[in-house]
């Protein structure tokens, strides 16, 4: 060993895997960087003297005797207000050669708030995408994934939300992004004008996979500094987080630990919580809100990802291919808010809960009828309505493609209602239907 300005020089590898190197040192730290034959690499793992790091890049041409350079701290974010607008890689530097950010350096992967400081969420969060907003509301320093199947525009619906939310500050995680995704954030953002709100950490294909394992955290150390710091409502979209525990298996293979479910590492649900768990309603008013993108394979949600991911978040969001109208939908029976009561009727008008129940319920009687169609009986008038009714109501309301405010949302649905029904068959309290319903 040598030690250059402060830094520990070490050039005996004793083992080398496809992702890690093992050697041995001392004074190390958990999560320390370092370079190991000039490629960025992170100590995982610490038994006595024996250090473990993961390279990035992966190990191949490596050698036994390359230089190990321990950089004596963990990855930092330099924080200020100057990360809006900006597009940052997974160690926060920034790309496409924009000047580096002047800021406090914050390691990055610290606790979450401590729950003494944590507030009940009760703001609404708006995203003007009626399958959330009117069916599964999201509040303020809630956690929620969107459950997605791989071939849908999941990446464009979180743009979308970006761009709609009510929120101070936008930080966008992305990770295995294709270059195609990648450009269409970018350019999406850039032409409406709303950079100056967004910060972006980016991993696109072109990247090691082993750097997606640290956007999250650069992410969540952003919105922790406007949050916290700055008492600003932050929103964080990230995408794709099955990638991101694609990422895990990689390492944790390649370190030769066990397997758990669907060969997932046997850490996966401390893993995601550690993530999740950032999302905090603070008493300043500020706030972080996670809406996580989770790629099913095959539609499955018993997959070891979104299994694990259910356990943690309040709900979910199910996108699926609605038939009778070739649009993508927000599916109203397998999505869930299970905060949205804070806020239906409080912060919103007071018809929402009731208006929210009759929607999903006349949707579901149109479930029914298209059940009985499909096994040849005969439908009856209501029947044919409730059809009717439903691919209205997908069309108007539950496609990702409409953008308008909840008192807008709330509007059409009793437009709908006169459409197609008596006011007995909606069943919604007498007072609300003699405020409301469209004659």
């Amino acid at each position: 060993m040598t030690t250059r300005a402060f830094q520990k020089v070490y050039t005996k590898i004793d083992n080398i895997t496809k992702a890690t190197i093992t050697l041995r040192a001392t004074g190390v730290g958990n999560d320390e960087l370092a370079t190991v034959g000039g490629r960025l690499a992170q100590v995982v793992k610490i038994m006595g003297d024996k250090v473990t790091l993961q390279v990035f890049a992966g190990t191949e041409g490596l050698a036994t005797d390359s230089e190990v350079v321990f950089h004596g701290e963990p990855p930092v974010l330099r924080v200020s207000d100057a990360l809006a607008g900006r597009f940052f890689n997974a160690y926060g530097e920034p790309l496409e050669g924009g000047e580096q950010i002047e800021g406090e350096p914050r390691q990055i992967g610290g606790p979450t708030v401590n729950p003494f400081r944590r507030l009940q969420p009760s703001e609404l969060i708006a995203t003007g995408i009626a399958g959330i907003d009117l069916n599964n509301t999201i509040v303020s320093g809630q956690k929620i994934p969107f459950f997605a199947d791989p071939d849908q525009p999941y990446n464009v619906v979180m743009a979308d939300v970006a761009l709609r939310a009510k929120a101070d500050k936008i930080i966008l995680g992305g990770m295995g992004l294709t270059n195609d995704d990648f450009l269409y954030f970018k350019q999406t953002f850039e032409n409406a004008g709303a950079l100056d709100r967004i910060v972006s950490f980016v991993n696109t294909t072109d990247n090691p996979p082993v750097e997606r394992l640290l956007v999250p955290d650069m992410a969540l150390t952003a919105a922790e500094y406007f949050a916290v710091d700055k008492g600003e409502k932050v929103l964080v979209l990230l995408t794709d987080m099955t990638l991101y525990a694609d990422a895990l298996a990689i390492v944790s293979n390649r370190m030769d630990q066990i397997p758990s479910k669907d060969s997932m590492p046997g850490s996966l649900y401390s893993d995601l919580a550690k993530i999740y768990e950032k999302a905090v309603q603070l008493p300043n008013g500020g706030s972080i809100t996670i809406i996580a993108v989770t790629t099913l394979s095959g539609g499955d949600i018993t997959h070891a990802i979104p299994d694990n991911t259910g356990y943690i978040t309040e709900g979910q969001l199910f996108l699926r291919n609605d038939t009778d109208t070739s649009k993508v939908i927000v599916d109203p029976f397998r999505s869930l808010s299970r905060l949205k009561q804070l806020v239906i009727g409080k912060k919103t008008r007071e018809d929402h809960p009731q208006v929210m129940n009759a929607c999903v319920r006349l949707y579901a009687d149109a479930a029914n009828a298209k059940t009985k169609l499909e096994n040849g009986f005969d439908l009856s008038d209501y029947d044919k309505r409730a059809l009717d009714f439903a691919r209205d109501y997908s069309e108007k309301l539950l496609s990702i493609d409409v953008n308008i405010e909840i008192e807008q949302m709330l509007d059409t649905a009793w437009t709908l209602f006169a459409k197609y029904f008596e006011r007995g068959e909606v069943s919604i309290k007498q007072e609300l239907a003699e405020k409301y319903w469209k004659a």
